[in-house]
Order: structure tokens, then sequence, then C-alpha cells
């Protein structure tokens, strides 16, 4: 199938605090099944909605791309990581609590009720969570994205949208300008369909920083060569820079999400000031994370919609309660 070429380009401010336009452009393009280019914390990234095999395909034609390298999904929470893989291990889940949002890439069994076509991807789906707030954001609006890294197969990928604009003109609908995209390495690639979690790529992660959670990680512990084109694993799904872009057929990106220090608030010297400081300190927290929990819910729910609009009439449904879904929460919100 040829990609359509989108007539008229356009381009949104993604940066600051009116996103209203640019989130409502970049919606409305995914929906029609149209190509957005969206910043990362690496590097741009083309997507297209997982679930329309028109519009993956547009993706792959407008990268030059066959359907043996697919696209990684891109998901905005690690709530929905059971709503679209199957067989996840407890210690494979462990890593994605711990480095989600961030720069890992994880290869599971794909859920066989979903209804989309990646390409070959030989009954996985590569799945992360990026590391950007505003389209960590986009994708809690759209659901699951396919992404690949914004340029032409065998070219650099794109760290501005102007450079993104130029490899891939108007086969895009939507190009949101977020800025130069300041990270370096890939995501780091772990497979966990086998019994026990393999590193297919050592990105910005380390081996050490993933056995430091789950020890019996095996793999590589070279660094990541910086030649892109290279095809070491047979693998079927596609990254999001420039390296895991051209490199593993199974893998997606997106750089690691800083962790914000925690503070602890001085206590007043007398105890009735100090137990009054408790208190509110308490329904603070508490109103905090209603509200947290309400957030996380919303983005699953609206996973969980895409779900069920894509799977077929007679299979079961393959999302679990949203009660399951949140057991081994702390997402993904996936990447590049």
């Amino acid at each position: 199938m040829s990609g359509t070429i989108h007539s008229v380009s356009e381009r949104f401010d993604f940066t600051g605090d009116e996103l209203a336009p640019a989130y409502r452009a970049a919606v409305d393009a995914i929906e029609a099944g149209d190509l957005v280019v969206l910043p990362t914390d690496t590097v741009y990234g083309i997507a297209a909605d997982a679930f329309k095999a028109d519009a993956v395909q547009r993706l792959l034609d407008a990268k030059g791309r066959g359907r043996d390298m697919p696209p990684p999904v891109l998901i905005s929470v690690v709530e929905s990581l059971d709503a679209l893989a199957t067989d996840v291990p407890d210690n494979g889940r462990k890593l994605c609590e711990e480095f989600w949002p961030g720069p890992l890439t994880v290869i599971c069994h794909a859920q066989t009720s979903l209804m989309w076509d990646l390409g070959e991807t030989q009954g996985t789906v590569a799945l992360r969570v990026p590391d950007h707030e505003n389209t960590r954001e986009l994708l809690s609006r759209t659901g699951p994205l396919a992404v690949s890294s914004a340029n032409k197969s065998g070219q650099p990928a794109a760290l501005d949208v102007y450079d993104a604009e130029e490899q891939l003109g108007e086969s895009v609908a939507v190009y949101l300008d977020g800025g130069e995209a300041t990270g370096g390495q890939p995501s780091t690639i772990v497979d966990l369909t086998g019994d026990t979690p393999r590193v297919v790529r050592v990105g910005a992660l380390t081996v050490e920083q993933l056995r430091a959670v789950v020890p019996e990680v095996t793999g590589e512990s070279a660094e990541p060569s910086a030649e892109p084109d290279e095809k070491p694993d047979e693998t079927p799904t596609e990254t999001l820079d420039e390296k895991a872009d051209e490199t593993l057929a199974e893998k997606a990106d997106e750089p690691l999400e800083e962790k914000a220090d925690e503070t602890l608030e001085e206590k007043a010297d007398e105890p009735l000031e100090e137990k009054a400081d408790e208190t509110l300190d308490e329904k603070a927290d508490e109103t905090l994370d209603e509200k947290a929990d309400e957030k996380a819910e919303d983005k699953v729910d609206k996973v969980e919609d895409k779900v069920e609009e894509t799977a077929g009439p007679t299979e079961e449904s393959v999302v679990a309660s949203k009660e399951d879904e949140v057991k081994t929460d702390p997402d993904v919100r996936p990447a590049d």
C-alpha cells in the first residue's frame, strides 16, 4: 500500500502553556489516520495510530521502510502495559515500574485479540513510556501510538522540527515544535519473552543499572555502537532514534525520566504548631494521591477504549479490570 501525501502540513508550538491548538491538531490528525511529528527527550519521532493499519503503513512509507521493521508502540502510563502485552513476567514488570517513564524498551508477547497490524512482529510488541511530559499528555489523548524516529531511512534522526520537516515534507500532517532535542543515547532494549529478561541492546541504561533492580538480567554489556542501520538481531520492531530506528526490529526508544528529589518539611518547634503542620501535610498528601490515582485511571481508560474498539467481535476482552491492572503500579504515558 502506498503512503498518502498530506497536501498541507501544519506546524505548532509545543512548548509553554498554550498547547491547546497543538493538542487539538495532533489528535485530529491521528484520528484521521495521518502522521504527526513530535518531540521526545532523545530525538524527534514520527507517529501514527497503532490501531490503524493504513496509518502504520503510511508511517513506514514516509520513512522508506519495509514491514520487516515494524515500529514500537508508545504508551502514556505503565498501567497500560497489560492492555497490550500478555504473560509479562514479574521481573520484567519490576523493570518497567522502575525505569518508566524513561529509556527502557521492553519486547513482550502481544495480546492476541488486538486487531492491529504493525508489520512482521512475530507476535511481539515493543513498548515504552517516553520521558517527555507533553508527549505523554498527547498519548493520554490519542491512545497508543506507533512511533519511529523522524527521518528517512538511512539518514540521521531529526533533532529539531525543521530537520524533520526537511526530510519528511508533506507526508506528515502536523509537526509539533518542542525545540531542540537534547537526548543522546537510544533506549536500552530488554526482551521479556523468554525465561529471564535479556538485554538486546545497551543504551542509556546500563546492564548494571538493570541488575540492581533485577539481578537475573542477562545479555550484552558493551556500549551501543554509533553506527545506524546495523541489525545485530533479527527481532521485528523498530526504535525511535537514529541508532534504534535502524538497528533492531522489536525495539522502541526514549530516555530516562529524571526523578524529582523528595523533600521533608521542617517541623515547628512548638508541639501545637507541629501537630497542625502534620495534619495539613496528611490532608494535602491524601488529596494529591487521589488526584494522581484519578489521572492514571483516566489514561488507562483511554487505552482500554482503544482495545475494546479494535478487538474482534468473538474475542474475549484482553484488558484486565482497572483494579487488576493497577495492582503493581506505582504510565509507559513511551518516544523515543
